[in-house]
């Protein structure tokens, strides 16, 4: 897979989002080209695929990694990754909904998945 291939995927799964989705969203979604660990990973590695960001000069924005996806997921055949792209797409717009609407809902369910991937790492 490459960029541009991923980066064409990620603009047909936004264009199929309603526009409400995109309300108060003002740096859109932005297709960055490097992998991200996260700064708990151990072993196995925990990439970030997607993050949503606000409450910084730039505004409400979503990052998706292709390098995370390539890492992860680069041996997958075109419809089983647009899935997982659509996937991370829709789990980062939660979090931008959830926190125009004053909820933290999923920002509890990340913490509850971290949780379990650090405490698999003890045992």
């Amino acid at each position: 897979m490459t960029e541009e291939d991923f980066l064409e995927m990620l603009e047909e799964i936004s264009a199929e989002l309603p526009p409400e989705f995109f309300q108060e969203l003002n740096g859109g979604i932005i297709m960055r080209s490097e992998a991200k660990r996260h700064p708990e990973s151990t072993v196995p590695p925990l990439w970030i695929m997607g993050e949503y960001s606000h409450g910084s000069p730039l505004g409400r924005y979503i990052n998706i990694y292709y390098g995370s996806f390539r890492n992860v997921y680069g041996n997958l055949d075109r419809q089983a990754l647009k899935k997982k792209i659509r996937h991370t797409v829709l789990h980062e717009f939660r979090h931008h909904l959830e926190s125009l609407a004053g909820e933290k809902d999923l920002e509890i369910e990340d913490a509850v998945h971290l949780y379990r991937y650090k405490y698999k790492e003890r045992q």
